[in-house]
């Protein structure tokens, strides 16, 4: 039985961990004792580290043949660079800002698979683009996505799984996307639009920087964007944060005591969105991609609705997070992806049957992607 080292017991990390350990020996690592109690209660083997440290890293992946790295965003690449110098195949969910292909020789040099943006988004709309790309000339992408609570909340109506600094990372980094070619940089929050959806009703979106690898490695598909969606109401109280200087890096000087405004506005938000116990939570996503296929002008447009999993407590984000993550980490299992260095998704479903394995594996647990064709 192959041996899988998770890095991170938070929400999504412990998911991932408890689904892996139904075909895999699961080791989960994390600093937090009541994250890994609750892993150790399901049997799943734990150890107390300090996953800052390298050498630390060094030591739990030492027995590893997959690890899965599901730390925060700003330890993400220095966690994944010190995984591929061990040699290991890596899953990788951290969503950090550097570049991942800065890692591209060392990953090629120590013949490592490092799958990175394995989640929902980034991860399965450029699963599915990936597919597409490989099979028509695709001439627009668009991918709506959004992971809210349920009951709306006063005053932010939303809630988060991830580190509070990694989610007021979207509000703050310039959004990127292609339009007639061309690489477009606007502020994040930008260009709002109202969406409506059967299952949930409205919901505004707005520019956010979730192309990520896209921009490089699709660089031939002429128009590409991706949208961050909210609550109705989401941006203005966003921007007035924003604006003021509550999510600035820069220390401030408070009665002789140098802070970063970032760090007291993370301290002060996560109490008011973590998710409390039992809440529920949903994460849905369209995506659109027109072009060419054997001729004919066609659109694809795939739905995902997924609502908290109250059998097994466990949130929609880290399902449909999750759960992508470890359908990657079978298929590089079970032999059917094996591409050496840095792997963006999109790089995953270049085979024909990759695409329908990652589906039917999270149909199984019950996330359902709904696709439907249309000519043009």
């Amino acid at each position: 039985m192959k041996k899988i080292t998770v890095l991170g017991a938070g929400r999504v990390g412990s998911a991932i961990a408890i689904d892996l350990s139904e075909n895999f020996d699961v080791t989960s690592v994390d600093f937090n004792k009541e994250n890994l109690k609750i892993l150790t209660d399901k049997n799943i083997k734990t150890i107390l580290a300090n996953l800052s440290q390298k050498s630390e890293i060094d030591r739990v992946v030492k027995d590893a043949d997959i690890v899965v790295s599901a730390v925060p965003g700003f330890m993400g690449f220095k966690t994944l660079k010190s995984v591929i110098e061990n040699g290991k195949d890596v899953v990788d969910i951290a969503f950090f800002p550097e570049n991942p292909f800065e890692l591209e020789n060392l990953a090629v040099l120590n013949k490592v698979t490092a799958v990175v943006d394995a989640g929902v988004a980034p991860g399965m709309g450029n699963i599915i683009l990936g597919h597409h790309h490989s099979r028509m000339d695709v001439e627009k992408y668009e991918c709506l996505v959004g992971g809210l609570p349920v009951i709306r909340t006063w005053p932010y109506e939303y809630k988060a799984v991830f580190s509070p600094i990694d989610v007021i990372e979207e509000y703050i980094r310039p959004a990127r996307y292609v339009e007639n070619g061309k690489l477009i940089v606007r502020e994040a929050l930008s260009d709002a639009e109202l969406v409506e959806f059967k299952e949930i009703g409205t919901l505004e979106s707005w520019n956010s920087d979730g192309l990520r690898t896209l921009i490089n490695t699709m660089s031939d598909i002429p128009n590409m964007i991706e949208k961050t969606m909210r609550y109705p109401g989401t941006i203005n109280y966003i921007k007035a944060l924003r604006e003021t200087g509550f999510f600035s890096y820069d220390f401030v000087d408070v009665d002789g005591v140098k802070i970063r405004p970032i760090d007291l506005t993370s301290k002060l938000l996560f109490p008011l969105w973590k998710l409390k116990e039992g809440e529920e939570d949903f994460t849905i996503m369209r995506i659109r991609i027109s072009g060419t296929e054997n001729g004919q002008d066609v659109e694809y447009q795939y739905d995902l609705f997924d609502k908290y999993d109250s059998k097994t407590d466990t949130i929609s984000m880290a399902r449909t997070t999750g759960y992508t993550c470890t359908s990657v980490v079978q298929l590089i299992a079970d032999g059917k992806f094996n591409k050496k260095g840095i792997c963006p998704p999109e790089y995953v479903a270049h085979d024909n049957h990759n695409l329908a394995l990652i589906f039917g594996y999270q149909r199984e647990r019950g996330v359902e992607y709904v696709v439907n064709k249309k000519f043009l």
